[in-house]
């Protein structure tokens, strides 16, 4: 019996695991069957790219589980002139998803090694309108603010005020919040203040700061 391609996987994956489970934006859906996953991880489990969880990257990191991928990336609502900040490029499959969608990505990675690697990967597959910064994405971008969406991919104990700040009126920030009991939370910038979601439990790895910054 022959192997299941990639493109076979990534089908399925979405139509199975994404689209089946009631994420329903078409241009997400799009965006997922065409992102190759196994691009982003190790080539030793280029194999498991389409199984519907997590995957490990290095450096105590992980790629996310598809399905969460695609929820939080139709809770951001993005219009194709969006420009977005994702913080936590990880290996970035997430940024790639987004930079289908979206005119413009800034991502920022802690981990020097992660950034490197995503940016090489993004540029051999000619995502032009993704750039990735290496740094503590807790303050966000200041000099590319406001956004149109802004995407955490990994999990602080509260909601960072200065990813609120750099929110666009009427746009989005989708972020894991909590320490052991985490959740997904979307926060609505208004022109007074914001409103606050409380959605589905998930796990995530843990937002790493830069203490430095602190000082």
């Amino acid at each position: 019996m022959q192997s299941e391609s990639h493109d076979e996987a990534r089908r399925r994956m979405v139509d199975q695991q994404i689209a089946a489970r009631g994420v329903a934006d078409q241009r997400v859906l799009a965006a997922m069957r065409k992102v190759p996953r196994h691009r982003f991880v190790d080539a030793r489990l280029a194999a498991d790219a389409y199984d519907d969880r997590p995957l490990p990257i290095g450096h105590g990191q992980t790629i996310s589980q598809p399905y969460i991928v695609g929820y939080m990336t139709e809770l951001l609502s993005l219009k194709a002139d969006a420009r977005v900040l994702e913080v936590g490029t990880g290996c970035g499959y997430q940024a790639a998803v987004l930079g289908e969608i979206a005119r413009e990505v800034f991502t920022i990675e802690i981990v020097g090694p992660l950034a490197q690697c995503a940016q090489k990967v993004l540029g051999e597959l000619g995502y032009r309108n993704v750039q990735v910064r290496h740094g503590d994405g807790y303050g966000g971008w200041a000099d590319q603010a406001p956004f149109d969406g802004i995407l955490v991919a990994a999990a602080p104990d509260h909601v960072p005020p200065a990813l609120i700040a750099q929110l666009k009126v009427g746009a989005r920030l989708v972020i894991p919040v909590g320490d052991f009991n985490q959740e997904i939370r979307v926060i609505t910038k208004k022109e007074q203040g914001h409103t606050e979601e409380r959605l589905i439990p998930v796990r995530f790895v843990p937002l790493t700061r830069d203490v430095r910054d602190d000082e």
